[in-house]
């Protein structure tokens, strides 16, 4: 079988209908880093399903470029422009992301607007479980996880130049009518519980007025950690970040643990965690809480459920843009079979809370 890391690691050719002029690219790139920078090679990375992500390898060094995907685009979706100002920012804090060097918004360019940043060379997993690390790798690949998304979450964004970044209030109403429209406009089949929950979300959000950075999209696979003490490095893949809920946050990384190890490499539920070394939900919400000065999370239930309804929506437009080809991953179109099956497991939380 298979496996995700083999699906996703590393890079290849550019798939024919992401290819841009390199010329262009080189002429423009000069500009920024300098007359001797000079393109040698550009290969795209398996891995990322929504913005298209390329290694350009220069005679001295290697970059990263991040682009807008062509064709038809669901609105507010590939923030490219977002993605660079929230990663240039955080590079004035602890938290660990890539050194940033421009942004284009001349589509003249290479077809759509793009970033580019530095490569860093590091491990990127694809696999929850971690199978080709060992205890002790697993131990500290998770720890230095936890404290990543604690140290997003403590970050004063209005000191950074982030106050702008988002809205400061009804960030869960917001969330639920983005992820609703994304999911509406991409649908393919009916699934009724994701018109439960669709109904069922938006008149029970809790009270909670707290604002941070949210990354959107925090999960293992979007993390550079250090080859020899695994630390990460840096955090990858900010298009879905804005101002917003910590809580909402968390709970969406948490998620691996309540989703089954079969659901697209995205859960570990069933799994024996202790043998593993790895931290079970108990104790790496606990470590999370000491960081970032809380006790508890109240309404643990409804931020899972709208979790996993967000999912859904993301996998959704996943295949949405698999019926209107702009998807940029081979592993796209088998997100269909995936999102009814999000929808019972959302609807069963709520449903179980109301016994």
């Amino acid at each position: 079988m298979t496996t995700r890391d083999e699906i996703f690691s590393g890079t290849k050719e550019v798939d024919k209908k992401l290819v841009f002029n390199s010329g262009n690219l080189n002429d423009y790139l000069k500009k920024v880093i300098g007359s001797e920078f000079d393109i040698v090679s550009i290969k795209q990375f398996k891995g990322g399903q929504s913005n298209p992500t390329y290694l350009i390898e220069d005679k001295t060094k290697n970059y990263v470029l991040r682009r807008k995907p062509p064709g038809k685009l669901l609105k507010s979706a590939h923030a490219v422009d977002r993605e660079y100002k929230v990663i240039t920012a955080l590079g004035k804090t602890d938290v660990p992301v890539p050194e940033t060097y421009c942004f284009c918004e001349d589509e003249n360019i290479i077809g759509t607007q793009f970033f580019l940043m530095d490569h860093v060379d590091g491990n990127i997993y694809w696999e929850l479980l971690l199978p080709d690390s060992d205890n002790n790798q697993r131990r500290e690949i998770y720890l230095s996880m936890n404290d990543t998304i604690a140290k997003i979450h403590n970050v004063d964004f209005q000191k950074i130049g982030l106050s702008d970044y988002g809205k400061h209030e009804n960030y869960m109403a917001r969330q639920i009518h983005r992820w609703t429209k994304q999911y509406k406009d991409s649908e393919t089949q009916k699934i009724n519980e994701m018109d439960n929950l669709i109904e069922w979300l938006p008149i029970n959000i809790p009270e909670d007025n707290e604002t941070t950075i949210v990354h959107g999209d925090f999960r293992l696979d979007n993390m550079i950690f250090d080859k020899q003490n695994n630390k990460v490095m840096a955090i990858l893949d900010w298009e879905l970040s804005t101002l917003g809920n910590p809580i909402a946050d968390f709970t969406y990384h948490m998620m691996s643990w309540r989703l089954p190890a079969a659901a697209k490499g995205l859960g570990m539920m069933g799994s024996n965690l202790e043998e593993l070394n790895i931290p079970s939900e108990h104790e790496y919400a606990e470590m999370y809480y000491k960081k970032t000065g809380r006790s508890k999370i109240e309404n643990w239930d409804f931020y899972m459920a709208y979790n996993i309804f967000r999912l859904a929506g993301i996998a959704q437009g996943i295949v949405g843009r698999v019926r209107d080809g702009t998807a940029s991953s081979s592993e796209a179109k088998n997100y269909e079979s995936f999102v009814p099956i999000l929808g019972k497991l959302g609807w069963s939380i709520v449903e179980e809370a109301a016994k």
